[in-house]
């Protein structure tokens, strides 16, 4: 467990630079909204020190759908945000949305591989209660590390011309532990000392499939590739993984039940640790994270011709071992 010092955090340098969007879509144009999106994320890429996008749909947990955009440096995110070209994709993309977006950016800071929930705090705060409010994030953290599943918690200054509020990240390993701590009454202590910083706005991020689908890559931690590209992913770790559990598990000739059980415990764990991490995001790293100036197109091409050509494969041992070399009990 690991929290870093809100006034060291605070202090520095500036580097890359994120921004996280939260948007309400219309119900019934979930999808709609979605092909939008990737052509605005496609656009985004096309701009100076675009280094990803995310898109996390809404969820019990979350109720917007968040849109976020890492940049090498706040000038760039700055030139993408404020560009004409999103300000034209925006107004094709007013129908899908129930009212406004709301914003947060963030300079510096990491981005968490485990699967963490996160949850953004800002703030308005005068220039003469900085240093008091400080002191009483820094307090806010102390209380906040004490409970169970946290993962560390970071705060940003103001980005001048583009955000006026400070930023915080709390992030949980789950979302009963974050509940447990936003509910508890030590954090009702805690914001009753802050009563002078109540003008804050609260939203949670959940991310589920964080550590399936992250890596470092030139050292800097690449976001999540689409839902459709996670479900296609998973699907390709999955149907040799659970083929070879079966060919193993047959001579036991456990009852149906008891292998189903036994068998989706395993694998889990055989696609967590490493039919996700060693084999398919590998395999499939250029079509899930493609570099920016890479014709869409063309990677994605590549990328369903790689996958159809390793399922073929997967289909052709699997019968020349069940059929020709092997009859299962």
């Amino acid at each position: 467990m690991t929290t870093e010092n809100p006034t060291a955090a605070a202090q520095r340098a500036d580097a890359a630079a994120t921004v996280i969007i939260g948007r309400k879509v219309k119900p019934g144009m979930e999808r709609e909204y979605e092909e939008w999106q990737e052509g605005v994320n496609a656009a985004a890429a096309g701009y100076a020190g675009y280094l990803g996008a995310e898109v996390s749909p809404a969820t019990d947990l979350q109720p917007d759908w968040v849109i976020v955009y890492r940049f090498d440096s706040v000038a760039h995110l700055q030139a993408w945000i404020n560009s004409a070209t999103r300000q034209r994709l925006l107004d094709t993309g007013e129908k899908f949305f129930d009212g406004p977006a709301t914003q947060q950016v963030i300079s510096g800071g990491t981005q968490p591989t485990d699967p963490l929930v996160t949850v953004v705090v800002t703030h308005r705060v005068a220039p003469h209660q900085v240093d008091a409010f400080l002191d009483w994030q820094q307090r806010m953290s102390q209380e906040e590390s004490k409970f169970e599943g946290f993962r560390g918690t970071e705060i940003f200054r103001p980005i001048e011309g583009l955000q006026d509020e400070w930023t915080t990240l709390y992030r949980y390993d789950n979302a009963e532990h974050l509940d447990a701590w936003l509910t508890s009454a030590k954090r009702r202590e805690v914001l009753a000392e802050g009563e002078k910083f109540d003008d804050f706005k609260l939203r949670t991020i959940d991310n589920s499939f964080g550590s399936w689908f992250a890596f470092e890559e030139n050292g800097r931690e690449a976001p999540p590739p689409s839902e459709t590209k996670t479900a296609i992913a998973v699907w390709v770790g999955l149907y040799p993984t659970v083929v070879l559990l079966t060919l193993a598990l047959a001579p036991l000739r456990w009852p149906l039940l008891l292998g189903l059980l036994v068998g989706n415990l395993l694998s889990s764990f055989i696609m967590s640790f490493f039919t996700m991490p060693h084999y398919v995001n590998r395999l499939l790293k250029r079509w899930l994270w493609p570099p920016p100036e890479e014709p869409r197109t063309k990677t994605n091409l590549k990328g369903l011709g790689t996958v159809a050509a390793v399922t073929v494969f997967w289909v052709v041992v699997f019968y020349l071992i069940t059929r020709q070399f092997w009859t299962l009990p």
